[in-house]
């Protein structure tokens, strides 16, 4: 009886599926339609995701350093 689904997760997992198979739905029209053109509009999506996301981390890390830097000058002036 432990591993029966409730109720609740067998309607989100068959809502989840729902919204997966639209999407496919919709990546399929869109293959038909751009053609050969869909590999190029697929490149410029994953590039420009990939760009904002190194972006992204590399704010994260310039922020994480200077914060360090930061507390390390702090406890510079707390010895002297």
């Amino acid at each position: 009886m432990t591993n029966m689904p409730t109720e609740g997760s067998a309607v989100k997992t068959f809502l989840l599926f729902v919204l997966f198979m639209f999407l496919a739905v919709v990546v399929i029209a869109l293959a038909i339609v751009l053609g050969e053109k869909g590999t190029w509009y697929f490149a410029w999506l994953v590039g420009t995701v990939m760009i904002v996301l190194i972006a992204a981390a590399g704010g994260a890390l310039l922020d994480t350093q200077d914060e360090q830097a930061e507390a390390e000058c702090d406890r510079g002036h707390e010895t002297h």
